[in-house]
């Protein structure tokens, strides 16, 4: 939540625009100094606007509602340079979602790793009537990540279930693996 910061010099004092004779007043220099003082976060806050609404430089409070806006999850527990990413990069991906391409960047901006991913879709050109029609009759992905630490296996798993049944279409079946650069799986 944002709030007024004691101390917090406003950029356009009201006092000062006021004719000369009323800024010799005590009472209207109290009066004006206590407006300065609640209107200068609102004036720094829209002087800056373009700076707040960026994901690579809005303050770590506003990021959140940045990701709302973009219909990103940017939750706590990850460092703050992989919330601005998923951030700032959310609109292409939703352009994206549905394709391998658009769940492999979900998958590397999520989890850091590199997707080995398979599908059964496929396409082909045929002159003949009648050939064999490509790819499975049942559509499928499957999503395998090697980790590097045999112990980030299960939440990794956990973490990238939920991913891509969000990111897969919801006709297609899928199946995810999670195994350890050591060759141990989940």
């Amino acid at each position: 939540m944002r709030a007024t910061l004691p101390g917090l010099p406003t950029p356009h004092p009201l006092l000062r625009q006021l004719p000369a004779v009323y800024q010799d007043q005590p009472f209207v220099q109290g009066f004006l100094s206590a407006l300065d003082e609640v209107l200068a976060p609102v004036l720094l806050t829209l002087d800056n606007l373009p700076a707040h609404l960026d994901p690579r430089t809005a303050p770590e409070d506003l990021l959140a509602w940045l990701a709302e806006w973009v219909a990103a999850e940017a939750d706590g527990e990850r460092p703050v340079e992989r919330r601005r990413a998923v951030v700032a990069g959310a609109v292409a991906r939703h352009r994206q979602r549905g394709t391998l391409a658009g769940l492999a960047a979900a998958i590397r901006v999520e989890t850091g790793l590199e997707p080995e991913i398979s599908e059964s879709g496929a396409t082909s050109w045929s002159a003949d009537p009648g050939s064999a029609l490509p790819g499975a009759a049942r559509p499928w992905v499957r999503v395998r990540v090697r980790v590097a630490d045999a112990e980030a296996v299960a939440p990794t798993r956990a973490r990238l279930e939920r991913l891509v049944a969000a990111e897969v279409p919801a006709q297609v079946g899928y199946a995810v693996e999670v195994v350890a650069a050591d060759g141990a799986g989940a």
